[in-house]
């Protein structure tokens, strides 16, 4: 079966927006669908950060993605708490990070167990569908229990694995890719940028003739 490689990030709105039209490609083409995890660029790449031209883009994405959330009719807000631990004034990326990295894992042994897409759907819209304290009681394995995994199974999987490998792993070809960005669907080693390419990459997939 074909494949279509989705690199994609807990801390990016985009990669959230996106969550449905993975789901989407899934049922309406005959291909798998392999949620790839990478971490945000502010740990991938925190020197993209500071600069006058840094402020502006992340005042752009903060009304942009809340914009196009509300044009998809999807909830959302920004995260209570924020997946990367970061101030918000000053851009720096605060050297304790108790989200993200075990998000991520759970991210990658999701898609091992054959469940990535459904995790990142269910687990994304937690966050940032407007749920304050989506890491408080039980949210999160409700989450994971409704993409048809269990939380402490997955929890006990990453204390000892090796996902964070799988993850560098996966940031290493999403460069060769030729992109940087997240979410980025690879078909046939060809890149598509973005949530709102979803569409000239379904007219790639008919061209192909992998429409159901």
């Amino acid at each position: 079966m074909e494949a279509i490689d989705v690199y994609w990030s807990f801390r990016s709105p985009y990669s959230y927006l996106a969550t449905p039209d993975m789901l989407a490609l899934q049922r309406g083409y005959r291909v798998k669908v392999n949620l790839r995890v990478v971490l945000p660029i502010a740990l991938r790449s925190p020197d993209i950060l500071f600069g006058e031209q840094s402020a502006k883009r992340a005042r752009y994405i903060v009304l942009d993605w809340a914009r196009r959330a509300e044009f998809l009719c999807l909830p959302h807000g920004w995260p209570s708490p924020d997946p990367i631990v970061q101030d918000r004034q000053t851009l720096r990326v605060a050297d304790e990070q108790p989200y993200i990295y075990r998000l991520s894992a759970l991210g990658v042994e999701a898609q091992r167990r054959g469940r990535g897409c459904e995790f990142a759907a269910q687990v994304a819209r937690l966050i940032w569908g407007g749920t304050s304290g989506w890491d408080q009681g039980s949210l999160l394995a409700d989450a994971v229990a409704r993409a048809g995994l269990d939380l402490a199974e997955l929890d006990a999987a990453i204390a000892t694995g090796d996902q964070l490998a799988e993850i560098e792993a996966n940031q290493q070809a999403l460069e060769r890719a030729g992109h940087w960005g997240v979410p980025t669907f690879v078909f046939a080693d060809e890149p598509f940028f973005g949530q709102d390419r979803v569409d000239t990459l379904c007219w790639r997939l008919d061209q192909a003739g992998l429409a159901r």
